[in-house]
């Protein structure tokens, strides 16, 4: 378990979502003999600094992200594409680069692309992705959504537009192939598969 790190975790700042006091969280990462943790609350970083903060303190390794909303489209656009306003995508700081580029597109998020929910785009993606990693997020994440579609050639394309964004976002062609037979063998029928 200690070589185990959360990626994905929401605490008390993931408003209407997240119940993790951070000062209880890491006391709890600590015991349990982790040695990080990430916080990536839904499109926010309000409880970066007292994560931070309480990870030092416990002398537990502070991994610094949040779960994005990204707009389908533009994030000046305020209409539903598809029944959605947006997909969830989690972007981790490598560094103190990736820290100030997180800060702005959340930032911008805020201040550009509001409906409903903080939203940022591809465009922004490719102008402050230097310094951070992205993962494929929950199963509103975009890449989940179309395979739980069957659209796996859809989901290649978004890892493909990803991958060339930044070299090294999404590498394994291996992983979809395995995350759609999942999808396939876990699907109810009446879902459509077979």
């Amino acid at each position: 378990m200690r070589d185990f790190v959360h990626l994905h975790l929401h605490t008390e700042y993931s408003l209407l979502d997240g119940a993790c006091r951070i000062g209880e969280l890491i006391t709890h990462i600590k015991s349990i003999g982790q040695r990080a943790v990430a916080i990536t609350d839904h499109g926010n970083m309000f409880g970066v600094i007292d994560f931070y903060d309480e990870c030092v303190k416990q002398g537990i390794k502070p991994i610094i992200g949040c779960e994005v909303y990204v707009a389908i489209g533009s994030r000046f656009e305020k209409e539903l594409k598809g029944g959605r306003k947006y997909y969830h995508l989690i972007l981790l700081c490598e560094n103190m680069t990736g820290y100030k580029n997180l800060i702005k597109l959340v930032s911008l998020g805020y201040t550009e692309g509001f409906y409903g929910r903080p939203r940022i785009d591809l465009e922004l993606i490719k102008k402050y992705h230097e310094g951070l990693i992205c993962l494929s997020a929950c199963m509103a994440g975009e890449l989940s959504v179309k395979l739980s579609d069957g659209d796996y050639d859809g989901a290649v394309k978004t890892a493909e537009l990803y991958r060339d964004t930044k070299s090294g976002l999404y590498r394994a062609k291996a992983y979809f192939s395995a995350a759609y037979k999942a999808f396939k063998a876990n699907r109810h029928p009446a879902c459509g598969y077979e």
